[in-house]
């Protein structure tokens, strides 16, 4: 009977921990976060490829005058896009992942603030969209990197999690590469290879859940799919 007059009180503040607002509302945030990095991204790659294939649309392949249209779209296009990294989008210069490390390394929320952040995630969006139809050869890896990291961070602010930045910093760029190519396991070692270097047990657990719900998401929206295809078999 002693036991369980003491096994009451420990069942009780259990309940009322798990009951508790500040322990719900961090989790409820982050998981919001990892399932929007997921719907953004495939969204993301959705539009990016939308944008290719239009510029091909655009230029033809019948030979004829709009084989040169690129000596005049492509430089424009240029131009446009940095007066627009410079003019409205500053901090979306670059490929996306030193800006995500640096975010990593950075200690003043202010400062991450100036190259992660919800602006920057309509920026590089909008910035890769009119670079690749503008015929730019650039790929969105690295944008989406920044993109994922941008929500995850801004998840953490708010849910009152900016302690642990650091990891979400890098549960968000390996759920956004998760998400758009339908790699699972390449947006964790993405994490560990790129981001990391090393696989710190303290984030091991933030990677992991935001990887499956951002993984989940983009199924749920294009289904079980091959990224990059498959090859043909050839007779």
């Amino acid at each position: 009977m002693a036991g369980q007059s003491r096994k009451h009180p420990m069942l009780r503040r259990s309940r009322a921990m798990w009951a508790s607002r500040r322990v719900w509302q961090p989790r409820l945030v982050f998981w919001a976060g990892a399932i929007s990095i997921g719907l953004i991204s495939v969204l993301f790659a959705v539009l990016a490829d939308k944008a290719q294939a239009l510029f091909h649309v655009v230029i033809g392949n019948d030979g004829g005058w709009r084989f040169y249209l690129p000596l005049a779209i492509t430089p424009l296009g240029f131009v446009l896009c940095a007066w627009l990294a410079h003019a409205v989008f500053p901090g979306s210069q670059g490929s996306g992942i030193p800006q995500a490390i640096a975010a990593r390394h950075l200690r003043d929320d202010d400062d991450r603030s100036h190259i992660l952040s919800l602006r920057l995630v309509v920026g590089k969006i909008a910035l890769t969209l009119v670079g690749l139809f503008c015929g730019a050869s650039i790929g969105r890896e690295g944008p989406t990197v920044q993109v994922g990291a941008s929500l995850m961070l801004q998840a953490a602010r708010w849910g009152g999690m900016a302690a642990q930045a650091r990891g979400l910093i890098l549960a968000g760029s390996a759920a956004g590469i998760a998400a758009a190519f339908n790699t699972p396991l390449a947006g964790i070692v993405f994490a560990i290879e790129e981001m990391g270097r090393t696989y710190e047990a303290r984030t091991n657990g933030l990677v992991l859940t935001a990887v499956i719900l951002a993984g989940l998401a983009s199924l749920g929206v294009l289904g079980n799919y091959t990224y990059f295809g498959v090859s043909k078999e050839t007779i």
